[in-house]
């Protein structure tokens, strides 16, 4: 038996409801044709060749791949490296499982466990406790993307216990590719909006204390709901201050260096962390969980410890996950 955990956004930017199909070797997205999993390493490596050869720098060398990556994902119809290579993966799994039972796992977005081994334990700074963290600590002044659709989460330990129930309805080892789609957008949706209440609410009751004993006072965040409104915001506030900044710095010698690289930089990081994370604050699809769900009734009805391996988003209740262990878990885990 093998199997494989991936990620459910390997759909791309597709919308409307998201099967549990598998790709075939060189399927692109957007129909473009030349997918060739051999020529895209080799890409890689003379482009790894030719900026060693130019003296490059690490650091230089690191934003170069960064780049090409996205350029060669978006080639294809990807919006970013992260989906592209797990795309691939689950081609090369495809081409060469022979004739072993396969299971393929695509996980949304996942979140602090739910039960096990206690609740509200979490590792790792993922998407939306990013969006967190910089909302307790005062940092994140606006929200960019659709607050009315659904985002798909799914607790860790539900991912692992799916896992696990997976692998005993295939213990048999008969050929097969089955592929389940783990997440909560087809049972439980849960939107945007609610995300943002569940974090002013919580964080006006219990506000972080920030390096000098103070609380940090949140309020309600202004929403952008386009690019366009997001690139007019960056303008006004940021990118015109800037030239007048960059023309000062001229005027008197370059006295504002320092200064305006700090925030040419910085507005350069923002830019890049939108434009990568665009597809997702403006996704509009549900992912089928046909076979997920085939999968919960047959544990059900034949796993005696079925009690102890949930992993049916049903049972979330949103609200008391938020309020009561996700977010805590966070503050206990992660926040610094």
């Amino acid at each position: 038996m093998l199997w494989y955990s991936f990620t459910a956004y390997v759909s791309g930017e597709k919308t409307g409801l998201i099967l549990e199909n598998s790709y075939s070797m060189g399927e692109t997205l957007n129909g473009v044709s030349g997918l060739d999993i051999n020529f895209e390493k080799n890409v890689i490596e003379q482009k790894l060749n030719e900026l060693r050869l130019l003296g490059a720098s690490d650091k230089d060398i690191t934003q170069a791949m960064k780049d090409l990556g996205i350029q060669r994902a978006r080639l294809y119809g990807w919006p970013n490296t992260y989906v592209f290579t797990k795309a691939m993966g689950e081609m090369l799994v495809g081409e060469f499982k022979a004739n072993m039972a396969t299971i393929i796992l695509r996980p949304t977005i996942i979140t602090s466990t739910f039960k096990e081994p206690f609740p509200g334990w979490a590792e790792g700074v993922r998407t939306i406790d990013s969006l967190a963290i910089g909302y307790a600590k005062g940092k994140l002044t606006f929200f960019l993307g659709d607050v009315d659709s659904v985002v798909d989460l799914i607790p860790a330990d539900m991912v692992v216990n799916a896992i696990i129930v997976a692998m005993v309805a295939h213990a048999s080892n008969q050929p097969s590719e089955t592929i389940y789609q783990v997440g909560s957008s087809m049972r439980n949706p849960i939107k945007y909006r609610s995300l943002q209440d569940f974090g002013y609410r919580y964080f006006s009751k219990k506000p972080w204390i920030n390096k000098d004993g103070k609380a940090v006072i949140v309020g309600k965040i202004r929403v952008m709901d386009s690019m366009a409104s997001f690139h007019r915001y960056m303008a006004l506030r940021y990118l015109l201050p800037l030239k007048g900044l960059e023309f000062a710095n001229t005027a008197f010698c370059h006295f504002f260096q320092g200064v305006c690289s700090d925030l040419n930089r910085k507005i350069s990081f923002v830019t890049r962390l939108i434009d990568i994370y665009r597809p997702y604050l403006f996704f509009n699809a549900i992912f089928d969980d046909i076979n997920t769900e085939k999968l919960r009734m047959a544990a059900k009805s034949s796993l005696a410890e079925n009690d102890m391996f949930y992993f049916d988003p049903k049972c979330i209740n949103w609200d008391d996950y938020f309020m009561n262990t996700h977010i805590p878990g966070i503050v206990k885990y992660i926040f610094k």
